[in-house]
Order: structure tokens, then sequence, then C-alpha cells
């Protein structure tokens, strides 16, 4: 398969034009030779120089992450940047990005693949976004916990996680939006939710939740975002027949 080939087909499951108008990061091919053959494809998170040589080191022809190098202005191919450029080029490896389209997508999306795991039924789109998809909702198939939450993810929680007005709660519902999604507990509160799964927190939300009854665990930036990744791994290798490997570098927030 072409590289030219490859980034179409993804494009269109992720239906990334859609997002053009929403999202400043340059969604789709960012680096490579559109001629080139593509055998074996990585997938990660980030787009980070640690990335890129373990990418390179899989003898991966193709890079794919959710966090990629250019975030909608001009940026000198210099310094930490010019690094990575230099390495992908010096490698041959291409690097495809994919930011709020893969938190939107509804079926290999970061926060639909959460509602799956989760067993969520009635799920629907939650805290649109420039007037595009980026997050859902839905109910739980029993009311479960935080804990039960966490476990049934899989999510890999430290010290840097944040939990407000869970406790022992049982949740009925709950609002996903991976990442950076805390200022979405206002939407979980119009739309009457329980509680809103996300990565990061943020302090300007806390005494609102506090005070309005409303949930928010916070699992982890990288962790809600490795979700939508290995999910466009798994549809890569079962229905493109590629080659494919997840490189795993969480950096703990």
């Amino acid at each position: 398969m072409k590289l030219n080939e490859f980034a179409d087909r993804i494009s269109s499951v992720l239906d990334i034009a859609a997002y053009a108008g929403a999202d400043s990061s340059m969604n789709g091919l960012q680096v490579g030779d559109i001629n080139a053959e593509v055998n074996k494809v990585a997938f990660a998170v980030d787009a980070s120089l640690a990335t890129i040589h373990r990418a390179a080191g899989q003898k991966a022809d193709v890079l794919f992450v959710h966090h990629g190098l250019f975030w909608g202005s001009s940026i000198a191919i210099t310094g930490r940047h010019y690094s990575r450029i230099k390495t992908l080029l010096d490698n041959d490896l291409a690097l495809f990005a994919c930011h709020l389209p893969l938190d939107g997508n509804a079926v290999y999306g970061n926060n639909a693949q959460m509602a799956k795991k989760l067993g969520m039924t009635d799920v629907r789109p939650f805290a649109p976004y420039r007037g595009v998809n980026v997050g859902f909702c839905g109910t739980f198939p029993k009311p479960m916990t935080a804990q039960e939450i966490i476990a049934r993810l899989g999510i890999r929680v430290n010290d840097t996680n944040f939990a407000v007005n869970c406790g022992e709660r049982r949740f009925v519902n709950a609002g996903i939006v991976s990442g950076a999604g805390a200022g979405d507990v206002y939407a979980a509160m119009d739309d009457g939710l329980q509680l809103l799964i996300t990565g990061e927190s943020r302090y300007t939300t806390v005494n609102d939740c506090l005070e309005s009854g409303t949930a928010m665990l916070c699992l982890g930036h990288y962790e809600t975002e490795t979700f939508g990744v290995k999910a466009v791994m798994e549809m890569v290798k079962e229905e493109m027949g590629l080659e494919t490997c997840f490189i795993d570098i969480p950096l703990g927030l």
C-alpha cells in the first residue's frame, strides 16, 4: 500500500475533513513521501522524539499519533522541532496525526471507545466544540463507583489523578471527554449528568463541582487518549492487513 492510499483511507474513516474549521492542528499526513510503501504502522499518543526513535527502532514506515507536530501557527524547524523532523526523515518514517477527529469519532474515537468499554447504553454526542462532536455521554449498565469505572477501563492511576464528589457514590450516567476536558463539566451539569470522566483537572471547576454536586473523575490526559489510537491500530491490522505496534510512553499526567 502506498502512503497516499493509507493517508486517504485513514482520513476518510476518521472524517478528518469535518473538523477542518474547529481544530487548529494539522490533522492528516504531516511528514512523508506520498509514494512510499507502507508495510508497518506504529501507533502512539505523542509525536515526541522518544516515540519517533522507538517507532524507527520497530522499523515502522508510518507513525500514527494523536498529538502531532503542528498546532495552527508557523514554527521554525529548529531546536527540538528540527530534531523530531530530522529523525523522521533520516529513518524514512512518515507521520500521520489525528487530534479532535480521534476524540470525537463515533466508532474509533477515544470517548466512544471508553463508553463502549464501560458498557454504556443510550450513548449520544456530548459537549460539542466549535460545531463538531467531541465527547459522548450515556447510561451505565448498572450503577458504578469511580473505582469500578477505573477497573473497567483498565486505566493506570497515579498520584496526579484527581476526583471530586466521587468517594463511594454509585453513578448511573456520565459524560466522557478525554484529555483536557475538565471545562465540559458545565455541559454535564446542564445535561443533568452525575459525572464527567476526563483526563486533566482544572482548578477553576472544583468549587462549582462541589456546590452543584456534579462529580468529576480525572484519569490522566495520556491514559484517556490511548483508547482511540489502539482502536485505529486494530482496524489497520484487521481491515488493511498491515503490521502494527503500539508505543507506550506515558507522561504520568
